[in-house]
């Protein structure tokens, strides 16, 4: 199992990379080359909301992505630090006025965004942060005749 980590500070401008890394190891993993540009917005689309997430909550721990090639399957998993609150549990100090509920629907429309894009996502949250995982099938290369 080959696996690529990459790590970093949470500025809008760093999506771009994570997505070019991203498509440059699924496509050696042997992700099929149609799928190569769902790869890369759903990898966009999670950073994107990563780095709002982090940036929104004062955050200044690095996103992370983990680029993960297994047998028959290549996975992307994009981790942050932003707490979530349990269900049922109000934060004393969260105000829960318009704009909490403006991120939340644009969070709500990132995570429609990649359910659309990929078939197999698993999306988690709690107070140390949420995670999105993210998996493609791989096609075996071709031995050289």
């Amino acid at each position: 199992m080959a696996t690529v980590e990459l790590r970093f500070s949470a500025q809008p401008e760093h999506v771009r990379t994570a997505r070019l890394v991203a498509a440059a190891v699924a496509r050696r993993a042997g992700v099929d080359e149609a799928v190569l540009d769902e790869v890369r917005l759903a990898v966009g689309e999670a950073c994107s909301r990563a780095v709002g997430l982090h940036r929104s909550s004062g955050i200044t721990a690095p996103v992370r992505v983990l680029l993960t090639e297994e047998e028959k399957q290549f996975s992307i998993e994009v981790g942050d630090e932003a707490p979530r609150s349990v269900p049922g549990e109000q934060s004393s100090d969260a105000p829960g006025g318009s704009d909490d509920l403006e991120a939340e629907g644009e969070d709500d429309m990132g995570l429609a965004v990649i359910s659309g894009l990929v078939d197999d996502v698993e999306v988690t949250a709690d107070a140390s942060g949420g995670l999105i995982r993210m998996t493609w099938p791989t096609t075996p290369a071709a031995l050289p005749s």
